[in-house]
């Protein structure tokens, strides 16, 4: 990379590419340079280490638009602004107001506002030829998809980016409006494809999932813990539980540590740019803030956190906190709740005695959204990023994206080129990724031999999770799941053992649904009440004779 420009300033009026220097795999930040004929735009910068921009031999764009305030997309705009501080960047009035959270390990004085705001959906023209427009993108206050249009001596080209983008209402952001999008053209698309092929149920559905998994483990006296980032998710399971029926009123409290904390101060001072629902709320309660109200919420300072140990609450902290200073001194009276697929670091908690549980509560849109945007649009060009290489594979291999545009999914360091025609060319197909098996069928019996590059997919120890599979007929086709320890102990534990069954539903050493025989080879593993092992002692010993 060194002092090599990876897309040139003398190129034609209709050129059109974009370079990654980032693309979101993994804990890896966002940052793309989209070059418009002469005009080169930096799209976020999400970037840990700026060295690749900073060793260009000018100003590394024109202009940086960044799309929303989370650090995997925003983190290294403050020492850009400092190594270019002549280099103009934009955001929508929300974000600038949110982007400081990103560095709260600064004073807010060494913090300078060097983001300048642009309105929604006004034409903004930068440079002659170039213009922007902001459209809201859901998934968190402030968030934007971003419409480039470049006018050549020759036509007109428009390029969106969607940043992270949620098409359904959530809580305290409304979703992405497909109508207000529509018509307008599209030469290239580049999306978010966090999520892959998978479908998700309805909001309001993963909500109740929620609040019920919460409520069961507030039934067996246990506390919640819920490590989440510092902007978005916090919020809304905060503002879930301050509304859902089945928490009004409730005597509960739920203590906010850390930046999470913080972030809700910064949502009290965007309320003229939340939902007018959210509004209408606030009206007649505090949003946050309630010692009141029940259920009530604080804040939770560091004299605290020694005492909520001993009563039933619910925490919210910082995804990457140490979870021991919480669950200290009796972790085995806590359920820790972390969300599906969020980039976390690994676990450096011992948190072997304490139940750890995910959920699903999406800010990111699902495949059935990506596809209906994007066959709303209908580009020339489309770029994934913002995803596993595997998901985004997944995305790239649908046949309905195949037959009808130009897929792409670049890894940092590669350059794209876009070559617009008046026609559509049916693009080379990605890589196959099929796979072939074996089946033996034996009386009784079939098995199923894959393989083992369907082993080496990250996701395998997932779906592997327990051994087990669920199968069902979809058509002609055979379709194989596999089955979550939480699953198999959800549809276990209505069951009751005969107390003379030798199980671990029986077993003096199970308690919250884990084994505490040292002894045991399921030692410190969630169980399921059939379950047994040799050294199984029953919970009354036998009378004796």
């Amino acid at each position: 990379m060194s002092n090599q420009r990876p897309v040139t300033s003398s190129a034609e009026d209709d050129q059109l590419a974009c370079f990654a220097y980032g693309v979101g795999h993994g804990a890896e930040g966002v940052c793309l340079l989209v070059q418009m004929g002469p005009h080169r735009i930096l799209l976020d910068c999400g970037l840990e280490d700026i060295s690749p921009l900073k060793a260009q031999a000018n100003l590394p764009a024109d202009v940086v638009l960044c799309s929303h305030a989370h650090s995997d997309h925003a983190k290294g705009l403050l020492a850009l602004h400092q190594a270019f501080p002549q280099l103009p960047i934009y955001a929508s009035e929300v974000t600038t107001q949110l982007l400081p959270l990103n560095w709260t390990y600064l004073p807010p004085k060494e913090i300078p506002g060097f983001c300048q705001a642009l309105p929604w959906r006004s034409p903004i023209e930068f440079r002659e030829g170039l213009s922007v427009q902001l459209f809201p993108a859901g998934h968190l206050p402030g968030a934007t998809a971003f419409l480039l249009t470049y006018t050549s001596p020759n036509r007109t080209y428009r390029l969106l980016y969607t940043g992270d983008f949620f098409i359904s209402n959530s809580r305290l952001v409304e979703g992405l409006s497909i109508e207000s999008l529509r018509g307008t053209n599209l030469d290239v698309l580049i999306i978010e494809g966090s999520y892959g092929t998978a479908r998700h149920p309805h909001r309001r559905q993963q909500e109740n999932q929620l609040v019920e998994r919460i409520d069961q483990a507030l039934a067996a006296n246990r506390s919640i813990l819920l490590p989440v980032p510092t902007l978005g998710l916090g919020q809304e399971i905060l503002m879930l539980l301050r509304s859902h029926h089945q928490f009004t009123g409730r005597n509960l409290d739920i203590w906010v540590d850390g930046t999470v904390a913080k972030g809700c101060d910064a949502y009290l001072e965007l309320l003229p740019h939340l939902p007018p629902s959210v509004q209408n709320f606030a009206r007649h309660q505090p949003l946050f803030w309630d010692e009141r109200v029940k259920p009530r919420v604080r804040r939770l300072d560091e004299q605290q956190r020694g005492a909520i140990a001993r009563v039933t609450s619910i925490v919210l902290t910082d995804e990457t906190a140490d979870l021991r200073v919480y669950c200290h001194p009796n972790p085995t009276s806590w359920t820790v709740l972390r969300p599906e697929r969020l980039k976390y670091p690994p676990p450096t908690n011992d948190l072997s005695a304490t139940d750890v549980q995910t959920y699903l509560l999406t800010e990111h849109s699902d495949c059935l959204g990506t596809t209906q945007l994007i066959h709303n649009l209908r580009p020339q060009h489309i770029i994934f990023v913002h995803g596993s290489p595997t998901y985004l594979a997944d995305l790239t291999g649908l046949e309905e994206l195949q037959n009808r545009y130009h897929l792409h999914t670049p890894s940092s360091g590669t350059l794209i080129e876009l070559p617009i025609g008046e026609t559509f060319i049916q693009p080379a197909p990605p890589p196959e990724t099929n796979y072939e098996g074996e089946l033996t069928e034996l009386g009784t019996v079939v098995t199923i031999t894959l393989p083992e590059a369907i082993a080496a997919d990250p996701r395998w120890q997932d779906f592997a999770d327990t051994g087990l599979v669920e199968a069902r007929w979809q058509g002609e086709e055979l379709v194989l799941r596999g089955l979550s320890q939480r699953e198999l102990l959800n549809q276990s534990s209505s069951v009751k053992m005969p107390a003379n069954i030798e199980c671990c539903a029986n077993c003096r050493h199970q308690r919250g649904q884990r084994c505490w025989n040292a002894a045991s080879p399921l030692y410190s593993f969630k169980v399921t009440p059939e379950g047994y092992c040799p050294v199984f002692e029953p919970i009354t010993p036998p009378a004796e004779t």
